[in-house]
């Protein structure tokens, strides 16, 4: 695996690679590797001749100065976990090599998706999510970028992004990877304390629940009833959960039959901040 530090190194090795024609799959992360990210290589690996997988825990998208103090860092172990599924490049910046100069994040337009459910509660978030991505697109051209839908607020930002500011890298959103209790895999996870880490989840049984109701009860009835359901539960925190349609992200009342729903949620253990969601079938 070949491991690059600057915007320089990294271009000069991937345009020699796309002057041999090859084809380039990308796989942004944060580190703190777990197999939901190995789960994306896997993918890109198979579509593309090369992977390249960034490691880069951007300050520009935390609007909790300690959640990003406190981002778990496992490089020696990603760089064990990287070499295991045959990644072939990793992107290994620094702060001051992405943003040159000063380390803030670019404004963009979303058309409104940057206004709902993660927007509401992390100012400045996706600008900071965009700034990097735009950024790394703009460094290795891929051809196709992954990214898992635990996360799809994001997805669709991204997509809209690319779509904005025409580039050329195809988006490619993957399925959710859970751990057999059905927890989404996060790199947070592994702050869990014990005690958070048995409750936690309590959050994917309530989406399945939420999947079953869908097509008996209106959303309001639904979200009502989430909302009880955390009130009973002395050890996670709701902060929020909602029915949204996927291509607007907006949250609806009424269900039509043309369009595509999720339940999407946020909760805390403890500080520890998790997000999940579940797509919904409207028969």
């Amino acid at each position: 695996m070949n491991i690059f530090n600057t915007k320089k190194e990294i271009k000069s090795y991937l345009t020699a690679q796309k002057q041999k024609n090859k084809t380039i799959g990308f796989v942004p992360t944060m580190g703190a590797l777990h197999k939901g990210h190995l789960s994306l290589i896997k993918e890109a690996k198979k579509k593309n001749d090369l992977v390249v997988v960034s490691i880069f825990v951007n300050p520009t998208q935390f609007n909790n100065t300690i959640d990003f103090v406190k981002y778990p860092k496992t490089l020696e172990n990603d760089t064990k976990l990287l070499n295991s599924v045959l990644c072939d490049v990793l992107f290994l910046p620094s702060a001051e090599e992405i943003y040159t100069q000063n380390i803030v994040s670019d404004k963009f337009d979303f058309d409104g998706l940057e206004h709902q459910m993660e927007g509401k509660h992390r100012k400045g978030h996706f600008d900071g999510v965009a700034t990097v991505v735009k950024t790394f697109f703009e460094i290795i051209d891929p051809d196709i970028a992954y990214f898992g839908q635990k996360d799809f607020q994001q997805l669709q930002i991204i997509k809209k992004m690319v779509q904005k500011h025409r580039l050329n890298t195809k988006i490619k959103g993957c399925p959710i990877f859970r751990e057999n209790d059905g927890l989404a895999m996060s790199s947070r996870n592994t702050r869990l304390t014990e005690t958070h880490r048995k409750a936690v989840p309590f959050i994917y049984k309530i989406l399945e629940k939420v999947r079953e109701q869908f097509n008996v009860d209106n959303t309001l009835e639904i979200t009502e009833w989430v909302e009880d359901e955390f009130k009973k539960n002395t050890t996670l925190e709701l902060e929020y959960f909602t029915i949204a349609e996927e291509k607007t992200l907006k949250s609806e009342k009424n269900k039509a039959s043309d369009k595509k729903y999720r339940a999407f949620i946020a909760v805390f253990a403890g500080e520890i901040r998790l997000i999940d969601n579940l797509q919904l079938k409207n028969n």
